[in-house]
């Protein structure tokens, strides 16, 4: 009665009436605390709040106990590779025995030692095939160990800003670790540099990530929440002052292109369709009289590729392609990165001091 606080009434009942009422009233009383209600003298909001709090370690709970299935589930098909200088992580791609990793991982070795979750001693493995354009390559498994567990590789398209995701590998030699963040951007065009141990690619389409990659995770998993491989963390960004890497910002390549590359590897022993885009030409850097960057210029052109048949020869400075300006090599790779063989654009360059413009179909790489 007291918790309700019901008014006095007005007028006598019988005792028999009033112990109705009582009874009556307790009951609204106990189906208004059940529904939530709350003393008209506690602050508005203060009961959800205090519900909210009691429902808050069953969210962590359930939370963590995701992380640790998927955790489970996937982290016996990461490994750790072994070259005789450097170390990196890798993929189960199948059960025959093939491992998908980062073409910077195996560099130009041919022989390897792999370390799975089921194996005690490390596996002998050797070299399929490496493809430093996408900074991927596949290794195979010299003895299939019982229980090797492949990969689920994911839809990078369903890929979404702010999801949960875990990376997976072996940072510094830790075999089996793991990190949590979340994407934090999809689409990233990406160039890796040459004297940080990468293959100096261009690379699209990659899903950046806040979980850390440290050195050792290359080639590893990045995973979703449904126990998917989205990604195969290749980089993490390096601030151009202190030349050192920046937390909290990586980036992995897409699972559709490593399927894509990995699918054609295991099937063919080498990529046949790299789906780049390309003029056929090799180039390097020009720079204007202030010594700033002013456009490429053409060393050589490869017979009958894209650039050969539009009419560009050595000499040419490109300095735009389609609606991109065009100031460095790195520039010209991404722009190309981003198209695909067979699209008509346009290059324009110049030469002997004339800009010209000239529609060109792109090769492939």
């Amino acid at each position: 009665m007291d918790a309700c606080r019901t008014r006095a009434l007005r007028k006598a009942i019988s005792p028999s009436a009033l112990r109705k009422a009582v009874a009556a009233a307790a009951l609204v009383c106990c189906a208004a605390l059940a529904a939530g209600c709350s003393d008209p003298g506690t602050p508005a909001g203060q009961d959800t709040a205090a519900a909210t709090r009691a429902a808050a370690p069953l969210a962590a709970g359930d939370l963590q106990s995701r992380f640790q299935k998927v955790i489970k589930d996937v982290l016996p098909s990461v490994v750790q590779i072994q070259a005789s200088q450097d170390l990196g992580s890798g993929v189960v791609y199948d059960g025959a025995g093939d491992i998908v990793t980062n073409a910077h991982v195996v560099g130009s070795e041919k022989t390897f030692k792999v370390t799975t979750a089921s194996s005690e001693e490390p596996l002998s493995a050797h070299l399929v095939y490496s493809y430093p354009e996408q900074d991927l390559a596949v290794i195979k498994l010299d003895r299939v160990p019982t229980g090797l567990k492949p990969a689920v590789l994911g839809d990078s398209e369903k890929v979404q800003v702010g999801q949960i995701v875990l990376a997976m590998g072996s940072p510094l030699g830790l075999s089996s670790s793991v990190t949590q963040g979340i994407v934090s951007a999809t689409g990233r065009t990406v160039s890796e540099g040459r004297t940080d141990g990468g293959t100096g690619a261009t690379i699209a389409n990659m899903v950046q990530t806040s979980a850390a990659i440290n050195p050792g995770n290359s080639g590893g998993a990045l995973v979703d929440l449904d126990g998917q491989v989205i990604g195969i963390p290749t980089l993490a960004a390096a601030d151009p002052g202190l030349g050192s890497a920046v937390p909290g910002i990586g980036f992995a390549i897409p699972a559709s292109m490593v399927r894509t590359v990995a699918e054609q590897i295991v099937q063919h022993g080498k990529v046949v369709e790299s789906g780049r885009a390309a003029l056929g030409i090799t180039a390097r850097t020009v720079v204007d009289d202030s010594y700033q960057p002013a456009g490429v210029a053409v060393v050589t052109v490869r017979s009958g590729d894209a650039a050969d048949k539009a009419g560009l020869r050595p000499g040419d400075i490109i300095t735009r392609l389609g609606d991109r300006p065009i100031t460095t090599i790195t520039s010209l790779s991404e722009a190309l990165a981003v198209d695909k063989p067979g699209r008509r654009t346009s290059v324009t360059y110049l030469r002997d001091g004339t800009e010209k413009t000239v529609e060109v179909t792109l090769g492939e790489q």
